[in-house]
C-alpha cells in the first residue's frame, strides 16, 4: 500500500511559479513509476508528467514541456512538480499517482494509487 499527500498548490498570477510537492507512505517509493495529473472544471483528468523510479527518465504532456519539472527525492519518499510560466489554463486540481511499473506510462488506469488533489488556480 501506498498513500500518497500533495501540497503547495494555491492561486498565483499568471508567469508565475509554484512547486507541488507528494509525500508518499511506504517502504517500496522508489520502486514506482511517480506521475502527476490534473483536472480542470468539466474537464476529464489528464496526465501531466511522469518520473521513472531511479528518477533518471521523465515525460511531459506538450503543453508543459519547457514550463514544468518532475522530480524525485526518493530518500524523502517526495515527487515535485515544479511549475513555472503558470497560464491560466494550467489551473486545475493535480494529482500524484503511483504506478508499479517498471516503465513510466501516461494511462490514467495504470497507476494504483493516487493523492487527494491540490487545487491549483492562476490568474490572468
Amino acid at each position: 500500500q501506498v498513500q500518497l499527500v500533495e501540497s503547495g498548490g494555491g492561486l498565483v498570477q499568471a508567469g508565475g511559479s509554484l512547486r507541488l510537492s507528494c509525500a508518499a507512505s511506504g517502504r517500496t517509493f522508489s520502486s514506482y513509476v511517480m506521475g502527476w495529473f490534473r483536472q480542470a472544471p468539466g474537464k476529464e483528468r489528464e496526465f501531466v508528467a511522469h518520473i521513472n523510479p531511479s528518477g533518471i527518465s521523465t515525460d511531459y504532456t506538450n503543453g508543459v514541456k519547457g514550463r514544468f519539472t518532475i522530480s524525485r527525492d526518493n530518500a524523502k519518499n517526495t515527487v515535485y512538480l515544479q511549475m513555472n510560466s503558470l497560464k491560466p489554463e494550467d489551473a486545475a486540481v493535480y494529482y500524484c499517482a503511483a504506478c508499479s511499473f517498471a516503465i513510466g506510462t501516461t494511462r490514467e488506469y495504470d497507476y494504483n494509487y493516487w493523492g487527494q488533489g491540490t487545487q491549483v488556480t492562476v490568474s490572468s
